[in-house]
């Protein structure tokens, strides 16, 4: 049997607006209440407004922990949550996300705009080259990612992406079953293509 990956702290990208169809609000709902039944810890961007705070505020609500990482000229702007479990203000974008890799444990990208996905092809371009080795998945709500996941195996099939490196992006419809691909992820060994770049 493979490992078993311990996710007691879990980073999630999505959206600073709530999207339409209700789809996505209730999807988030779910994964808020998912996070506080598994007593995982919720990291994420540390906003009031959109998916954000939507997940975060059922994760409270049920008993969870949240944890914000927020620039501070967004504070501001009146756009941090104020009841999360912690709070923690940095001084740049660049600065907001080595925060939230250093203490996640994987990382999640729900529906979102240029941010979101910023933030997961980071995380994917760090996997690839071994910065770290946590899962990195997409929660596929509504098929949102659908024309992304097939444009990654695009670039697979046109010689631009290794594909052991597109099975380092994990992808579901299911906040459960996505979960449990994460838990039992492993990321490759790749010490010779990584020589290689470094030479």
């Amino acid at each position: 049997m493979g490992q078993i990956n311990q996710l007691n702290a879990v980073c999630v990208f999505c959206g600073s607006s709530t999207g339409e169809p209700l789809i996505y609000s209730e999807a988030a709902n779910e994964l808020g209440i998912y996070f506080a039944q598994q007593n995982i810890t919720f990291i994420y961007g540390g906003a009031k407004v959109g998916l954000m705070g939507i997940i975060a505020d059922e994760v409270l609500n049920n008993g969870g922990k949240a944890i914000g990482v927020i620039p501070r000229f967004f504070s501001s702007k009146e756009i941090a949550h104020d009841n999360l479990t912690e709070l923690l203000f940095v001084d740049s974008m660049a600065e907001r996300k080595q925060v939230l890799a250093d203490i996640s444990d994987a990382f999640i990208a729900l529906p979102g705009g240029f941010g979101t996905l910023d933030e997961l092809f980071e995380m994917m371009t760090s996997s690839q080259l071994d910065i770290h080795r946590k899962p990195v998945g997409i929660l596929n709500i509504n098929h949102y990612y659908d024309h992304l996941i097939k444009q990654v195996d695009f670039m697979v099939t046109e010689k631009f992406m290794r594909p052991i490196h597109r099975q380092m992006m994990v992808d579901d419809v299911s906040i459960e079953a996505l979960f449990n691909k994460m838990k039992t992820y492993e990321a490759p060994q790749q010490e010779k293509w990584i020589s290689r770049i470094k030479e």
